[in-house]
């Protein structure tokens, strides 16, 4: 009897679904006890946090934990596989932004700043952007689990992190308690383990929001938008998917990007890439053959070829549009 639980961490929802009730409460034990793992690992926000420690020692190689470098790991990954449309080095340009905290306390000092909430004609501009050293001036020791961050850059690897943690904890859930697992860290979901009529999925732009009803057996399935996470800056309204090759928020044509694929890390580095590119998303996801529902800045949804078909039912699991 599949059974179900929702959390929060990470400034966003957290849920976990079992084919095997009797797992349950087991599972997300386990699952609370590897995000605090990631968190104090990967954090931009902790200054206690292993990525804190190698942000603030830019220049010089910092030991790590080896789940640290398996995290880096899979962003250069990331980074190289979108052509550095999604790029871990854009932590100072976040930071730039106001986006130096977690995102509720950025939520709430925005709210509280005049200067930064004015929308008036002749309010201050945002701060001006400047792209950061790009991903491949990253220097990772796998073997010594030595990390170098570049000189004047700080890694973020919000849009990587919950993804590859929520392909981690289905595969090892599912493995560990022999039953069908569903892990979504905001969005970024995962599934796992033997299924055979797959999981019911809705997607949609926020959590809550309607959207469309997709079945998913395998992979992952992630959702990027900008609709979520943003926030008033210098009077400006601006959010956290940063164009590398600007250092400001992406501002192409697409407010949303759906995208499935083999895993989530797989998936979010499309739907991610998908924001920044623009103009060129749906080509490149052609190219890349992967499935993708995109929302335009007017609300018109686009798909691309094979992406997954709604199917009506009273049996769906939500799966909600987050901010990677």
């Amino acid at each position: 009897m599949t059974s179900s639980w929702t959390g929060r961490a990470w400034s966003c929802t957290v849920r976990l679904v079992v084919e095997d009730d009797r797992a349950l409460g087991a599972a997300t034990a386990d699952l609370t006890a590897l995000l605090d793992r990631v968190d104090l690992a990967a954090s931009r926000f902790r200054p206690d946090s292993a990525l804190s420690r190698a942000n603030a020692n830019a220049c010089r190689p910092t030991a790590v934990p080896r789940l640290l470098v398996d995290l880096v790991a899979a962003a250069l990954q990331v980074a190289q596989l979108t052509r550095g449309a999604v790029d871990p080095c854009v932590g100072s340009a976040l930071a730039h932004l106001g986006y130096d905290r977690d995102f509720a306390a950025v939520a709430v000092a925005a709210a509280a700043d005049p200067a930064a909430a004015a929308v008036a004609e002749g309010a201050a501009a945002a701060p001006r952007a400047v792209p950061g050293p790009a991903w491949h001036t990253v220097r990772l020791d796998r073997d010594a689990g030595l990390l170098g961050v570049p000189p004047g850059a700080a890694l973020d690897l919000g849009a990587t992190a919950k993804a590859y943690t929520a392909d981690l904890a289905a595969a090892e859930l599912a493995r560990r308690y022999a039953t069908a697992v569903l892990v979504e860290l905001g969005g970024d979901l995962a599934v796992a383990g033997h299924r055979p009529d797959g999981w019911l999925i809705q997607v949609a732009e926020r959590e809550g929001a309607d959207g469309q009803l997709v079945l998913v057996r395998h992979g992952g399935l992630t959702t990027s938008t900008t609709t979520v996470r943003r926030w008033q800056r210098g009077g400006r309204l601006v959010h956290h998917i940063i164009d590398p090759r600007t250092g400001a928020p992406a501002a192409g044509p697409w407010r949303t990007a759906s995208v499935f694929a083999a895993s989530a890390l797989r998936a979010n580095a499309a739907s991610t890439a998908a924001i920044v590119l623009g103009d060129d998303a749906l080509d490149w996801l052609d190219e890349q053959g992967l499935p993708a529902r995109l929302v335009a800045q007017d609300g018109a949804v686009h798909r691309s070829p094979g992406w997954p078909a709604a199917r009506i039912t009273t049996d769906a699991t939500s799966a909600a549009g987050r901010s990677s």
